[in-house]
Parts: C-alpha cells; structure tokens; sequence
C-alpha cells in the first residue's frame, strides 16, 4: 500500500474530514492537541461548537502551572472537552513524566476523572508502571503505539514493556501513528500486523482505540489507507470486537457524547 508524497503545507479544517468519515461511515471523531498553547483548546472547542462531528477535544493544559486546577475549570464548562495531552517525547527530560510538578497536574485529572494521552516513545515506557502506582485511578492511553521502530522491524525491548503495561488495568493502547513510523514510500499492512497483533493479544478489544492520525498520516498515505491498513494487520477478529476497536472504546475511554 506504498504512498505518495503529500506534504502538510496547508490548513486541515473540519470540512477536510467530514466527508472522509461520511464516506467510511464513522459519525465522530475526536480531536487531538497539536500544539503547546493554550489558545489551542480554546480553538478547538469553537470548532467543536461548529461540527457535530467532533465529539471530543484532548486538549494541552500547562500540568505544571499551579493554576492548572483553574485552567481545567474553564475547559470543563465545555461538553465536549474530554481529555488532556502533552507531547512528552519532545520533553529533554526523559523521566518528564515523573516529575513532581508533572504528576501534581497528572493527580488533578485523576480527580476529575479527565483521561491523559500519553504521546511517548518506547524509551518511555518503563516509567510507566510507576507512573500508574502514583495516579491509579487515571486513565490513560498510549498514542501510537508509543512509536516502535516499525521501519526496522523491531519489537526487543517495546515488546516486553508493553506485556508488563498490559497488566495495568488503566492503561489503553491507540493504534495510530503506524504508517508515519514504517517505511513511508514502501509500507504495507505486512508490516504493521506484528505489531498490531501484539497489543491487540495484550490488551485485548475494550482497551484499544482505532486513531487515522490524520492528517498527520497524509505524510505516508491516506485516511482510507490508515483505515484498511489497521483492519487488515489485525486480522480476521468477530464483527462485535471490530466495532469496540473502531469506536466503542474510544467512546468509552473518552466518555463522547453523541446528540440526541
């Protein structure tokens, strides 16, 4: 399923995946953070407001502000505000995560029952059993996959991390950002499916969330091939399994409201 070359030189709005999802037959999405400033939450929702369609906003707050208690409160006022994410693999810091500052931000979501997205990489991982032990409550998924070297064919190290995370009863897994990750000229289902197949053994259907990365993705190939790509590594799995995958976790971890 080998790409061309698009490249991310323009503005992707709303209208640009509504009729992508009308076409494929989903009826929401949810919206992830992009970017470390606050306005961009604030953006997000408006657009929210705008389009049914998006039925979720994660969105960036400073965890490290003492004032993130009162940043949450405003964001909260918002139906649709249904999570939070920071690019923790950008952080120089590589135990980011850990800090006390970090997990006193971490601890205020978990007591608003707000679920944090975990953009991290494989070296990351092992942090996050500790992590867990000092927000158990807080749900939290793994974007990505946490960006395995698919390229290279490798699994030693992420493989083995992820069957200790696994036991971690909050803890989801999206399986998104793959084709970015693979060879981006010359990828192929082939060889995503280890990898896929792996956390889909581990986690099992109830704790992992479809995500197209768009438009993200279209730097290797399209939201249909993201679609195709992911049904096809994992496999021949019952029609009731395939729907939690492609929508009903998501729902559930985010808690999405769907109009009347």
């Amino acid at each position: 399923m080998p790409a061309g070359q698009p490249r991310l030189r323009r503005d992707f709005l709303p209208e640009d995946l509504a009729d992508i999802l009308a076409e494929h037959r989903f009826d929401g999405s949810v919206v992830v953070q992009a970017a470390t400033v606050p306005e961009e939450a604030t953006w997000l929702l408006e657009l929210a407001d705008r389009h049914d369609f998006i039925r979720g906003v994660v969105g960036w707050v400073d965890l490290t502000s003492q004032d993130v208690g009162a940043r949450l409160d405003v964001l909260q006022k918002h139906p649709k505000f249904r999570g939070v994410r920071h690019p923790a693999h950008d952080e120089p810091d590589d135990r980011w995560l850990l800090r006390e500052d970090v997990v006193r931000g971490l601890k205020e979501l978990e007591r608003r029952d707000l679920p944090y997205d975990l953009l991290i990489r494989p070296r990351h991982l092992a942090l996050i059993q500790e992590l867990a032990d000092r927000v158990p409550k807080l749900r939290m998924a793994i974007d990505h996959l946490a960006k395995p070297p698919i390229a290279q064919k490798r699994m030693d190290g992420w493989d083995e991390d992820l069957r200790q995370i696994a036991q971690i009863p909050n803890i989801y897994v999206k399986l998104s950002g793959m084709i970015t990750e693979a060879d981006p000229r010359n990828w192929t289902a082939r060889d995503l499916a280890p990898f896929v197949q792996h956390v889909y053994r581990l986690f099992g259907p109830d704790r992992l969330m479809f995500g197209s990365d768009w438009p993200v993705c279209l730097e290797a190939g399209s939201w249909k091939q993201v679609l195709a790509a992911c049904a096809q590594a994992l496999g021949p799995i019952p029609m009731d399994l395939r729907s939690k995958i492609f929508g009903e976790t998501a729902a559930q971890f985010y808690g999405l409201l769907y109009p009347a």
